[in-house]
């Protein structure tokens, strides 16, 4: 690993440790995203907890923190392995964010951001496949996980070279989602539109 790489990996968990949900409902004066609704600080929580329009600025910030750090990665010829990895810790930033307690959110934007430079083709069949099983199921998990799933098989058929650290991503997603699915199984997951401030 290159210093370059290692400085970026860095960076890019710094960079995801920034948590968009919340800081944004701080701005807002909305209720902490953490405390309330799924209790999640992600987009779709806080669609349930301060609408569409603060919904959409989490959702595009998030994205930020995965593309940012790919996208400059990219431009400085990172070899596509730690392209993976860089994107993994933004993700893991996320996640477990260090400037917020360790107590973040899914992932599930920040990784779409993160894969995003590897092509507007690639995003938008991602994208699209989330919004198909969102608008038909109406469980914004259950498009996430469907999404992440066949997100490999995309790269794929499109990037071959990538399809490995999008893979390793994928696999990440899926390990934060492990709660949803379970819930999922049991029928108490909550659809997209429902409040369910019980929910963890």
């Amino acid at each position: 690993m290159t210093p370059l790489a290692l400085a970026m990996i860095i960076s890019a968990y710094l960079l995801g440790s920034i948590s968009s949900a919340v800081l944004i409902c701080r701005v807002l004066k909305l209720d902490d995203p953490r405390k309330v609704g799924s209790h999640n600080p992600g987009a779709t929580n806080v669609l349930r907890i301060g609408g569409r329009k603060a919904a959409l600025a989490v959702l595009i910030c998030d994205m930020l923190k995965g593309t940012i750090p790919v996208w400059g990665g990219y431009f400085l010829e990172i070899e596509p392995l730690m392209l993976g990895i860089a994107a993994i810790a933004a993700c893991l930033g996320h996640m477990y964010p260090l400037f917020f307690h360790f107590k973040g959110g899914k992932g599930v934007a920040t990784a779409l951001g993160a894969i995003a430079p590897i092509g507007l083709d690639l995003t938008a069949m991602v994208m699209a496949t989330w919004l198909i099983i969102a608008l038909v199921f109406r469980y914004s998990s259950l498009a996430a996980i469907i999404t992440v799933l066949l997100t490999p098989m995309y790269t794929w058929m499109i990037k071959p070279q990538y399809t490995l650290p999008v893979a390793m991503l994928c696999c990440l997603i899926i390990f934060r989602h492990h709660q949803n699915i379970r819930r999922l199984f049991e029928g108490t997951e909550p659809k997209l539109g429902e409040k369910k401030p019980n929910q963890a």
